[in-house]
């Protein structure tokens, strides 16, 4: 849901901010006024591409905010957002250079990420607006969902995934035996060439520390052999000063038992000048002994590097790669075998998955014709009584795909004597919005959008119809918030949050704001909709009438 909307310097909207609640919200005024120009802010803010026009004249930048519950996120894009909370604040800018800023959470992100978020969080309906509900795939989804057809599709994408599988295979083998040869003869190269080198793991890593050692083998044997020297044998040493040091300071304990701890850390620090000096003996001792053969180091790593260049990046990489040849190599000397298993598996895959997009086309076809009488009451309700709507369900025969066979598409002539057509080419922006407020109220329970936003909903109808509009408005807002841009009293009559547009001139500058009503001012802005600039007594009559009938 939609808590909060915020704009700044949009156009007229200065500075706006309006606060919403759940269920059905309209936003009313006269024309020009603004209201659909909080529809294009929200739409922007869920990355709707933005124009530096509508930049408010001598302002720098336009900003646009919003507050929605979490929860309308699914759990996994909350957690990527690090969306903890119930609220998540999105904000989108955009300057006078045509440059733009997107955030969530505070957090710098891209437009294009703020679009997959407002993808989950609002759906437009309007003459002017991007209409999801157009896409043939989409419209299968909803389709599926309303039928309570996941089942079925999940168990079509399965049967698909292992037919393409075997099918993938049996083409990697449909090969010529010169081709096949030539594959052999590469990997067997390449397993002889690995395992000739025979890398161990670490080796690599390995011979990058030892490498330094013997390149300064000399130096470390000369510079240890000092260090003993100086720590242990020539006379002055570190540890014979030390053992005078310990003989002065267990006479003062003696004298003065204070000192015992004195004495006790000199002779600590003489035994470890006596640890250290036969450690750097021994290590001393290890480089003697080890043979220095660098040219040999040097190869190996260069071995190891041709290695890594061509199969790795890493020897991990390498070993890999050899047990990759290695399972391919057996397969090609096994092809035409594994080519006969494939035929038999395939058949029965094939069937498999026949039957499979079989069962979910009859379920569809079933779910197509409940969801057409559903769909065509809520219209001839909607003030379009002789349309003609269809779910149609076409079976491709050999077009498999992990979603079934079958085409999709919802048809409709909305007037007699037209033909079916694509729901995507009804060319009236108000016979769209009806259909599209028809087909959410069938679908309220499947579709994952939680707010609705209609714009000009109201296009073309008045009277009864008018008022079975706004009745549908607020059916629909039992299950999703929904915002509404109305010209009509008949539709704004039904809103549980009632906001008027108005504009006003200040300093020689025009300004829009946007106020919630309540108690008499909702009275007078429904009787200045029902009588105009300045309702009579029996416009005020009539729009107490309207809420007292709902």
């Amino acid at each position: 849901m939609l808590r909060s909307l915020r704009v700044k310097d949009f156009a007229l909207l200065s500075d706006v901010l309006v606060e919403f609640g759940p269920g059905l919200s309209v936003f009313t005024g006269e024309t020009g006024a603004g209201k659909s120009l909080l529809v294009e802010a929200l739409g922007f803010l869920l990355g709707e591409r933005g124009s530096a026009d509508w930049i408010r004249a001598g302002a720098q930048r336009l900003e646009v905010e919003g507050v929605f519950d979490s929860s309308d996120l699914p759990a996994a894009l909350r957690q990527e957002l690090g969306a903890a909370g119930e609220r998540v604040a999105l904000r989108r800018e955009l300057d006078d250079t045509g440059r733009g800023k997107a955030f969530i959470e505070g957090k710098s992100v891209p437009a294009a990420r703020l679009a997959v978020v407002g993808e989950q969080l609002a759906d437009f309906h309007g003459q002017h607006e991007h209409q999801t509900l157009l896409r043939p795939a989409l419209q299968m989804e909803l389709l599926d969902a309303f039928g309570g057809c996941g089942d079925l599709r999940e168990r079509t994408a399965c049967a698909h995934a292992s037919w393409k599988g075997l099918c993938a295979e049996k083409e990697s083998l449909s090969i010529s035996e010169e081709e096949r040869r030539r594959r052999a003869d590469l990997c067997e190269f390449q397993l002889r060439e690995i395992d000739e080198a025979a890398p161990k793991p670490g080796e690599d890593e390995a011979l990058e520390i030892e490498l330094p050692r013997l390149k300064n083998a000399a130096k470390l044997i000369e510079s240890s052999e000092q260090c003993c020297e100086l720590l242990l044998r020539q006379e002055g040493s570190v540890e014979e000063l030390l053992a005078k040091t310990e003989r002065l300071a267990a006479e003062l304990s003696r004298l003065d038992p204070s000192l015992q701890s004195v004495a006790g850390s000199i002779a600590a620090a003489r035994e470890a000048v006596q640890e250290t000096a036969s450690r750097l003996a021994e290590y001393r001792g290890r480089i003697e002994d080890r043979p220095v053969n660098l040219d040999s180091i040097i190869l190996r790593q260069d071995k190891l590097a041709k290695l890594k260049k061509k199969y790795g990046p890493s020897l991990s990489d390498v070993a890999a790669h050899r047990e990759k040849v290695s399972s391919e190599l057996k397969l090609l000397e096994r092809r035409e075998e594994r080519i006969a298993d494939i035929d038999k598996d395939l058949s029965a895959a094939q069937a498999a998955l026949s039957q499979a997009c079989d069962k979910l086309h009859d379920a569809r076809v079933k779910a197509g014709r409940k969801l057409s009488e559903r769909a065509l009451c809520e219209l001839k309700d909607l003030g379009m009584p002789a349309v003609r709507f269809s779910a149609s369900v076409e079976l491709e025969e050999g077009s498999w795909s992990a979603s079934g066979c079958d085409r999709v598409e919802f048809l409709i002539a909305p007037n007699p004597g037209e033909p079916m057509k694509p729901l995507r080419s009804i060319a009236s922006g108000g016979e769209l919005s009806r259909v599209m407020l028809a087909l959410k109220t069938v679908f309220a329970r499947q579709d994952r959008v939680g707010l609705l936003v209609f714009d000009e909903v109201d296009t073309g109808v008045g009277g009864i119809t008018a008022r079975a509009v706004g009745s549908k408005l607020r059916e629909v807002s039992r299950c999703r918030q929904v915002l509404c841009v109305t010209h009509l009293p008949q539709v704004a009559c039904f809103a549980d949050g009632h906001f008027e547009v108005t504009k006003r001139v200040s300093g020689g500058r025009t300004t829009a704001r946007a106020e919630r009503l309540e108690g008499d001012s909702r009275l007078d802005a429904l009787a200045r909709m029902l009588g105009g600039a300045r309702p009579t007594e029996a416009a005020r009559k009539h729009a107490e009438e309207l809420l007292r009938s709902l």
